[in-house]
């Protein structure tokens, strides 16, 4: 069958004749792959660096973003049958009986380092016709999703952080008496990039009760920008207003949610951060050359200003779960803005043009089947 695999010795991207998958094990589904989006992740692993193929294999098939349909299921499959949608979460457990965040189903939080990721490390991704996978990675979605299910994956980066965030904040119980209720809280949050993964966490605080301002580079007006207002941001510009100046537009700073992957800016927006206030790192930079960090500053207030500050990355069950929810909330208050959010669907023979960065928009889709 057609998949798209990276072979990192080669350092080439095409596509290729992958095996079928075999009958699915008891607790196993199969699934037909329907849409696989493409995100900065598969553009680094398109230009070789990283990407791990399994043990035994030359190549790597991408994806990791992902929807598919359930054609069959095991005899002891429970949580879907035939016909269902799906989104696989992405990362799989190490299998060292002493990591107790693996053995728990929370390998978002693996101790060892030894897990696996579709589509990224050691494990194969969805970019074929064909998958099968054990059912607890299944996450099912309403057939009123379909065209939008693709989003599922990348707004889990979000809820996993917000919940982390409102756990951090059980401190000031005036803060956090709002969680949940979708009203306004008073707080501020800034969300930083305007890309997928921005732009999915800025609807997320607005619903959240966030006043929510997307702090990106390009200047007003641009598409981005006015897709963030119409769903209740507000959009700063960079080159418009510098760090320096971030604080006095917004008002005090009390979450920051990076999403744009550059560690300069995002130390200098570190700085802007409120008293209480909570920053949040998802972005993975690449190495390159060292930048300057007033260390002694940050410290200060980190200490000062009673900061917290985390990095989060990949997503456990309930994350999932929490994204399929509020995309459903999100159509139902924002149907327009939502489905701008994915600017193109290709075939897979176009995968390396859209993972080369060579197409713009926010969310490119590579369409499948169905």
């Amino acid at each position: 069958m057609k998949a798209v695999a990276v072979f990192p010795k080669e350092r080439e991207v095409r596509v290729i004749e992958h095996p079928e998958p075999g009958a699915c094990g008891p607790r196993e589904v199969k699934l037909r792959m329907l849409e696989v989006g493409v995100c900065g992740t598969d553009k680094e692993i398109c230009n070789f660096e990283y990407g791990e193929p399994p043990e035994g294999s030359d190549y790597l098939v991408v994806g990791h973003e992902s929807l598919g349909e359930v054609v069959e299921a095991g005899a002891e499959v429970e949580r879907v049958r035939a016909g269902d949608l799906v989104v696989p979460s992405v990362r799989r457990p190490c299998d060292d009986p002493d990591c107790a965040a693996c053995r728990e189903g929370r390998q978002d939080f693996c101790y060892t380092g030894r897990f696996t990721e579709r589509g990224i490390g050691k494990a194969h991704g969805f970019l074929t016709e064909l998958v099968t996978d054990d059912e607890r990675y299944m996450n099912v979605v309403p057939r009123g999703l379909r065209d939008v299910a693709v989003l599922v994956e990348p707004l889990t980066i979000a809820e996993k952080a917000l919940a982390q965030v409102w756990d951090i904040q059980e401190r000031l119980p005036w803060a956090s008496a709002t969680r949940g209720t979708g009203q306004p809280n008073g707080l501020r949050a800034v969300v930083l990039g305007a890309g997928p993964v921005g732009l999915l966490g800025a609807m997320l605080f607005v619903q959240e009760g966030f006043d929510t301002y997307v702090y990106s580079r390009s200047p007003r007006p641009n598409y981005k920008a006015g897709l963030a207002e119409r769903f209740g941001a507000r959009y700063v510009s960079s080159e418009e207003t510098p760090v320096e100046g971030l604080a006095e537009t917004v008002g005090r700073i009390d979450l920051v949610y990076e999403a744009v992957g550059a560690s300069r800016v995002s130390f200098d927006v570190l700085r802007a951060l409120g008293t209480n206030g909570v920053f949040v790192f998802t972005g993975v930079p690449g190495r390159k050359a060292p930048v300057e960090v007033d260390t002694d500053l940050l410290m200060r207030n980190l200490v000062l200003k009673n900061q917290a500050v985390f990095g989060t990355v990949n997503a456990g069950r309930d994350a999932f779960e929490a994204a399929v929810a509020d995309l459903g909330r999100f159509v139902e208050r924002w149907p327009e803005e939502v489905r701008a959010m994915i600017t193109d669907r290709r075939p897979p023979e176009d995968y390396k043009e859209l993972a080369s960065g060579g197409a713009e928009g926010i969310k490119n889709v590579i369409t499948i089947g169905g």
